[in-house]
């Protein structure tokens, strides 16, 4: 990238780019390829020529496609088709810039025109459409998300972000059994906690979803021990967000996000999945006390994943650990060969369309990639920004270091678990 758009790129992120794409925001690594749009292009179903390109067929290599099911894959709407998708107005007022601008670029990775007032179904349309561009049996994993309530089980609908209902989520995946399955999201505060649980558990949930800064759950709260004591029960994995969160506002409690809170659940029985590995920010050594210092949110994820007894119960997602924020911990990851086992991919759609927050061209520059595989890379993402992620990962070598294959087969954790 030349001087000049990487000043302008600079500029942009004080301003309206800063504001709108919060996950890349705070380190001001905006690192849009030379000649890419800033705006996802929607350039339609992906080509014969791309979907048979030999690198595209050679990421398949190896793997159960029946297996290949994306573990970390949002849903979003507005509640045009009835189903009870809600967007707190603070996202649809430009009264709230940093809010509105944000919703603004995640409609737009998704493809979705909000004048056409066919928000929730254009979403699910083209989710799906990215989705049969990979080989029968693959699919995706899609979140439901829960409203934010208050410690005395009250809702608190003023500090949630948004909310996408368990049985809508439900509903998509019965509608597309062959690619979506569905991850329900329980607020632990519930008055009706355990019967939520149950309700999704019953309509085929395969795992439940949180993420505690936004939506304002202390993981290591005995608020929690009911729904973790029900999940556990269940057989039902937790994936829940660590470390700090900057896409979803919301209750915006970051201390929350600690992966050291996370020990009640596994000390219950509970199977967690910590999405992004912890892959950004800072929380405290809770190990060294309340006040205890800082220390780097992975590491924190590591220290737990060197506990023996969390070996079967503590895993990691990688979803979005490629975008700039979060890429250098990408060479710890390749690193900790004992972990791949404990990995499960994901892709955290919509974010792969959202352009600015990831540089195929300063992976070049770093080695990881081959330009010639860069640039087909490139093409893969303005159609297609599901396969330009698992491409993008299943190419990557570090020091002759790969992601391992099982981490892309996350449909065996997941059905054995649901089964």
């Amino acid at each position: 990238m030349n001087k000049g758009r990487r000043k302008f790129l600079a500029g942009m992120g004080s301003g309206m780019c800063m504001a709108c794409i919060g996950p890349a925001a705070h380190a001001l690594r905006l690192g849009l390829d030379e000649g890419a749009p800033l705006m996802n292009p929607c350039l339609g179903a992906l080509p014969a020529n791309l979907r048979d390109h030999t690198l595209v067929r050679a990421a398949f290599d190896g793997l159960d496609a029946s297996r290949i099911w994306d573990c970390h894959a949002h849903l979003l709407g507005n509640g045009d088709s009835g189903g009870g998708c809600w967007i707190n107005p603070q996202l649809e007022s430009v009264l709230y810039p940093r809010q509105y601008l944000q919703k603004k670029f995640f409609l737009n990775a998704a493809c979705v025109e909000e004048k056409q007032f066919r928000v929730d179904h254009d979403f699910v349309a083209r989710l799906a459409q990215h989705a049969d561009a990979f080989p029968a049996g693959a699919g995706l994993m899609l979140f439901a998300f829960d409203q934010t309530y208050r410690e005395d089980g009250s809702l608190d609908k003023a500090r949630a972000a948004f909310h996408v209902p368990n049985a809508y989520a439900a509903q998509v995946a019965r509608e597309n059994p062959r690619r979506f399955r569905f991850v329900g999201s329980v607020h632990p505060y519930r008055r009706d906690v355990e019967a939520a649980l149950l309700r999704v558990a019953a309509d085929g949930a395969v795992a439940i979803k949180w993420l505690p800064s936004a939506m304002g759950i202390d993981p290591g709260s005995a608020r929690c021990d009911v729904f973790y004591a029900t999940l556990a029960k269940l057989g039902l994995p937790l994936i829940t967000h660590a470390g700090h969160e900057r896409a979803v506002k919301g209750a915006h409690q970051q201390q929350f996000g600690n992966p050291l809170r996370l020990r009640r659940a596994l000390e219950h029985g509970v199977k967690v999945v910590v999405a992004h590995c912890a892959t950004m920010g800072e929380d405290r050594d809770l190990d060294r006390g309340p006040n205890g210092r800082y220390v780097e949110s992975f590491e924190l994820f590591a220290r737990l994943m060197a506990e023996a007894r969390w070996q079967g119960q503590l895993f990691g997602d990688i979803s979005a650990i490629l975008q700039n924020n979060r890429a250098r911990y990408v060479p710890k990851l390749l690193a900790r060969q004992e972990w791949h086992g404990r990995l499960f991919n994901g892709s955290d759609y919509p974010l792969p369309g959202v352009m600015p927050l990831f540089s195929v061209d300063n992976m070049v520059e770093q080695r990881w990639l081959a330009a010639r595989e860069a640039a087909l890379i490139k093409q893969l993402r303005e159609y297609n920004p599901l396969m330009f992620d698992f491409v993008l990962k299943r190419t990557l070598r570090i020091g002759g270091l790969k992601l391992a294959d099982p981490i892309f087969e996350s449909g065996a954790f997941f059905n054995r678990q649901s089964a």
